[in-house]
């Protein structure tokens, strides 16, 4: 059963400035993220804005928005197969275990000047 649904969409070109601070994107971003999306040793804004959406619309999808959230608690990842995946921690793996939902999907997109990311809740029983 779904329940929740969140989507988000990011301009690149913020994450272009934010790379330009490092101390927010190191706020933001869980340390495997930013090492995932390093191509020849620069960020990829792209896959940074992506990445965002992502954090966004998981909040959304939960229902509280960011609150109470600390963003680098949310990690999007990739599985072998290339599929993006949502891992949580601490604040982030407490509100998932608040809500009712024990499974996350995670679609990511980006072109031009935009990435966007859908997230949908689940919960499976099991």
């Amino acid at each position: 059963m779904i329940t929740g649904i969140g989507v988000d969409i990011v301009a690149i070109k913020r994450m272009e400035k934010w790379i330009l601070n490092p101390s927010l994107i190191e706020r933001y971003f869980h340390p495997e993220e930013l090492a995932y999306v390093k191509i020849n040793g620069n960020l990829s804004a792209p896959s940074l804005a992506a990445r965002f959406a992502a954090k966004e619309a998981f909040g959304k999808a939960l229902g509280t928005g960011l609150k109470g959230l600390v963003l680098k608690d949310i990690m999007v990842k990739n599985r072998q197969n290339g599929q993006p995946e949502i891992v949580v921690f601490s604040s982030a793996l407490k509100a998932l275990g608040e809500s009712s939902a024990n499974r996350v999907h995670l679609s990511l997109s980006h072109e031009n000047d935009n990435a966007i990311a859908m997230v949908v809740l689940e919960y499976v029983k099991t």
